[in-house]
């Protein structure tokens, strides 16, 4: 307890274990922390003894002694018990943390930024947003980050070192790293976007999409389950279920480059290095191993082979006792 004179000096400060029942109703604690001139401390500390109920040397005896010699002591308050909460175990580190990042999520808050719930969101780093963004969730933003208007950032999304345009929506569950995301672009949910990819402006990545090191033209659009890699993507393209871009050999990593108008169909893989020019179609189930020229339509499937009286193998009953 920081014990004071009847003029609100401070006298001394004492330990729990040895204060009585009165001063233990002082409400005025010492964090612990003290700060003075090198040369007092000296001085202090060769006088401290451990004559006391703990048999412990207490740094706070130095107190008494600053007043006993005339040296001035000013106490400074925490406005917040947060402040000067100590870090002993796993959960008390929680606890800090939560104060913390709730600290983080009202000054997002006063700036005009709606957070879902301030005790469900994670900032590690440094975030700019600009009005009207949304941020739902269990969302969590590291390194630096930018938000521009109207930005919507989905429930249990992770956005790192990323730059996202205005009027941008980011859905559920997904993951951008390292990206630029311009302006009016839809990603998700459980889209994954991987270091220096560009997704350019009205284009649209959706569910169980990756895109790694590539850029997406204006008004493209990869709606589920491709992986884009290594790839070059123009105006306009569609890509449909099931593309993938066969952009490593084992050893290598090579470009996929898709002009502007192309149409993919679904299961499709594009075997790199390859250029499809603008405006060809891929046909579904295709396998493109060579450049095709603008306007064309692509296709390379096994011819569909129907046999009749085909029986569907069956599993043999076992016989009771067998193993």
């Amino acid at each position: 307890r920081i014990v004071r004179d009847g003029n609100g000096h401070v006298e001394r400060i004492v330990e729990h274990k040895d204060a009585d029942a009165e001063l233990r109703k002082i409400c005025e604690v010492n964090t612990g922390i003290i700060t003075a001139m090198a040369s007092d401390l000296t001085r202090w500390l060769a006088q401290l003894s451990n004559n006391n109920a703990q048999g412990e040397y207490y740094l706070t005896d130095v107190i008494g002694m600053a007043v006993a010699e005339g040296t001035p002591v000013r106490t400074h308050t925490c406005p917040e018990p947060i402040e000067a909460e100590g870090v002993n175990n796993r959960m008390q580190q929680a606890v800090i943390e939560r104060a913390y990042q709730r600290r983080l999520a009202e000054r997002l808050m006063s700036e005009g930024v709606t957070v879902i719930d301030a005790d469900r969101i994670d900032i590690r780093g440094q975030v700019s947003c600009g009005q009207d963004v949304v941020i739902d969730v269990g969302v969590i933003l590291e390194g630096n980050v930018t938000l521009e208007d109207g930005v919507k950032i989905g429930a249990y999304s992770v956005v790192r070192n990323t730059h996202i345009g205005a009027g941008s929506e980011i859905k559920p569950h997904t993951v951008i790293d390292g990206a630029v995301i311009e302006a009016r672009v839809s990603i998700g949910p459980f889209a994954r976007i991987r270091p220096d990819t560009t997704v350019k402006t009205g284009a649209a990545i959706g569910n169980f999409v990756e895109v790694k090191k590539s850029v997406v033209g204006e008004g493209s659009k990869a709606g589920h389950l491709a992986y884009l890699g290594d790839a070059v993507i123009g105006r306009n393209v569609n890509i449909g279920a099931g593309t993938i871009t066969c952009n490593y050999d084992g050893a290598n990593k090579h470009q996929t480059v898709l002009q502007d108008d192309v149409f993919v169909g679904s299961d499709t893989q594009l075997v790199a290095p390859v250029t499809v020019g603008e405006g060809a179609t891929i046909g579904a189930g295709t396998t493109v191993t060579q450049d095709v020229p603008n306007g064309v339509l692509v296709v390379s499937r096994v011819r569909q082979k129907h046999i009749e009286g085909w029986q569907r193998p069956t599993k043999q009953k076992k016989q009771e006792g067998s193993q």
